[in-house]
């Protein structure tokens, strides 16, 4: 079985958003799967996706503060049309990634007990975010 959704993530500020829940809802279909694979995809070139621990909120500060020190806004960018974030927005959507991949069994996501998947919005203002999510696998029952 294949099956494709596109998924509009509403706005975020900048930072580090945990989208499991809205990616669950958007592809009910991952319950049916006895094994399979899941790949999310964003089409945006400032906002990335990443895997992390889901329970304690310093997480997703610290993440942020982090990036912002390896890549600061401080540097002399030549791409500067869109504002002061966006060239900074673009080296950590390359650094951090537009796709992951995890595995489904038994009709859920094997994340482990502490991951989640987020939305690193590298923007001040991103806007939505689409998400291409692709489900391929073996239905239960097969």
């Amino acid at each position: 079985m294949w099956m494709q959704h596109e998924i509009t993530l509403s706005p975020r500020p900048r930072g580090f958003h945990l989208i499991t829940r809205d990616v669950l809802e958007a592809i009910p279909e991952l319950r049916q799967l006895r094994v399979g694979l899941l790949h999310l995809f964003i089409q945006h070139t400032s906002a990335s996706l990443s895997i992390n621990e889901n329970a304690d909120p310093d997480v997703p500060v610290d993440l942020e503060m982090a990036l912002n020190c390896v890549v600061p806004e401080t540097l002399p960018y030549v791409h500067t049309l869109e504002g002061p974030d966006d060239s900074p927005a673009h080296l950590k959507a390359s650094l951090v990634g537009s796709s992951l991949s995890v595995p489904i069994r038994d009709g859920r996501l094997l994340l482990g007990t502490w991951q989640g998947l987020y939305l690193c919005e590298h923007r001040n203002r991103g806007g939505h975010r689409r998400l291409v999510a692709t489900l391929q696998g073996e239905p239960q029952g097969s």
